[in-house]
Order: C-alpha cells, then structure tokens, then sequence
C-alpha cells in the first residue's frame, strides 16, 4: 500500500458506537464523567508531588510520572470518543488512525516500562536501603522515565509503521471505538501468520520485557522482606509495594489479553469491552489505588485542595 495523496485521505469507519441517540448521549454523560475523574485524578496527583517537599523522591517522582503519562494517554483516544459519539459519521483518515494509534500504544509501552522502573526503586529501596539514595539520584529518575518513553514510542511507531505498510481490504469497518491494533489488524488482507507474529513480537517487547523485570525485582524483594523478623517491618516492607502490585495486574492482565494471543481468539464485543477497562478504568484507578493506600499521598492532595479552596475565596 502506497501512502500517496489518496491512501492518506482514505477513510476508516467506527462501528462500536450506539446508533440509538437515547443511548448515545448516555455513553457521552459517562464517558465525559470518567474522563473528568481521570484528568482531575491524575493532575491532583502531579500538583502534589511538585508542591510537597516531602514528597521529592524517587518514588513519588515515577508515581508523578505516570500520573503524567497517564493523562496524555486518555487524551489521545477520549476526546476522539466523545467526539465520534455527538457525530452522526464516525470516521477517521488512514493518517490520523496511524498517527493515534502510535501514541496510544506508544503511551501504553511507556506505562508499562515505568511500572517496571518503579519495581526497580522498590527493588533497591528495600534491598538496599542505605545505598538507594546513591543509587536512585534524580539524573537516574530522569533517565529511567525518558527513556522509557522513548523506548515506548520508538516500539509504538515500527509496529504501526509496519501495519500501515500491509494492503488493507476493501471494507473500511473498525469493529472498535479507535484505533487499536487488534481491530486494524483484521482489516489487513495479507497472510495472516507472519504479520501475526511480527505484532506479538513488538508486543512481548513491549508488556513480556518489563512484567519479566517486574517479577525478578519482587522476586528479590520478597526474599529480602521475609528476612525481616519483625512482623511489623515486613508488613511495612510489603505495604509500600501493594499499590504498585495491584496497578501492575490491571495494568498487564488486560494488555496481555489484547495483545499477547492469537488473532484467532478475536471478539469484537469482548475486546472493546477490555479496551474500555484499559483506557478508561486503569487511569481512573491509578490514582484512587496509589492516594488510598498511601497516608502521604492522601496527606498531601487534601493540603492541595484546601489551599485551593482559600485561594478561590480570597
């Protein structure tokens, strides 16, 4: 497929939405309400890490960081989504789903290598507790998050570059909400394996490599706490990875189920409805599992919210 004047402007079709107006402006009220939950979550977060002194280390840096990416993330598909539902044709140009679906997955490869950097800082915080604050400066927090992005985006643009690249048939139906790699991919009408497993392999690149340094890093970790023996600094020592945990398997059990399995296992209903839970529910819960589970957290964005408050009466 050439990408001349003509492919570009050649358009794509979204077939998820509601065709009932009734249930249409029902899906705008929630997905406009989880959005704003979403940005206004995720910003409270970042404006505290940036305003609490204590709070200027490692940890909170990465949770800051992908609290960051996490609203860039909904933004590459959300709006489009409420935009198509107030639309009566639900199109897109083959430019802009290329172009959307390499940072929706370029952002979703970032999350996942920042979820695997912040295992690393719980890895060495509690294994290494003396030597973490020569371990983790801020020039390695910096390095870690930047090159986990780039990372992400660089995997995002040669898998949808190599997609894009492939024939695709006459129907111009996406059995999806966006542009998503599984839904794209059906469109394709080519040999189904070899493009199949070229797919997988940027995707175990991209959720296999980081879930694997995950697990070696609580591998470690765990070993390390249950050396402890009070029962109370192991309790402390596990306390400060369960968010991290409980992120880490919303997070990867769902882009394992889309991604990391065979085409053959496609069904449009079940996906869109995981994909919803990844684009919408991961970033809304992020935030709720990381303030809820964590004193300091909790402590810093209720002094965030009632500086506001004063501010706003004076």
């Amino acid at each position: 497929m050439t990408w001349g004047n003509r492919s570009v402007l050649m358009e794509f079709v979204f077939l998820a939405y509601p065709s009932c107006p009734e249930l249409g402006a029902l899906s705008f009220l929630g997905v406009s309400l989880v959005y704003t939950l979403i940005i206004s979550g995720n910003v409270l977060i970042v404006v505290a890490i940036q305003t609490e002194v204590r709070l200027h280390t490692p940890m909170y840096y990465f949770l800051g960081s992908l609290s960051g990416v996490e609203i860039c993330y909904t933004a590459v598909v959300v709006p489009h989504i409420l935009a198509n539902i107030l639309q009566s044709e639900k199109t897109i140009t083959l430019l802009s789903c290329a172009t959307q679906m390499v940072f929706f997955i370029g952002l979703g490869s970032t999350d996942c290598f920042l979820l695997a950097v912040m295992a690393y800082d719980r890895y060495v915080a509690i294994c290494y507790p003396l030597r973490y604050p020569l371990i983790m400066t801020l020039t390695l927090c910096v390095r870690l998050v930047v090159a986990s992005v780039v990372i992400g985006l660089v995997l995002s643009l040669q898998l949808v570059a190599f997609i894009f690249s492939l024939p695709f048939c006459q129907t111009r139906g996406i059995d999806h909400f966006f542009c998503d790699v599984p839904p794209v991919m059906r469109l394709v009408c080519a040999s189904s394996h070899i493009h199949e497993q070229s797919v997988l392999v940027a995707a175990t690149l991209a959720i296999a490599v980081p879930f694997l340094l995950i697990t070696t890093s609580y591998s470690f970790i765990v070993a390390a706490v249950l050396k402890i023996h009070s029962a109370a600094g192991r309790h402390r020592a596990f306390s400060t990875c369960s968010a991290h945990l409980t992120v880490v398997l919303l997070q990867y059990g769902c882009c394992a189920f889309m991604y990391l399995r065979p085409s053959s296992s496609y069904s449009p209903k079940q996906d869109q409805f995981i994909s919803l839970v990844y684009t919408l529910g991961t970033p809304l819960l992020n935030p709720l599992i990381y303030t809820l589970r964590n004193s300091e957290m909790k402590g810093a964005i209720g002094r965030v919210l009632t500086r506001s408050c004063l501010s706003q009466r004076n």
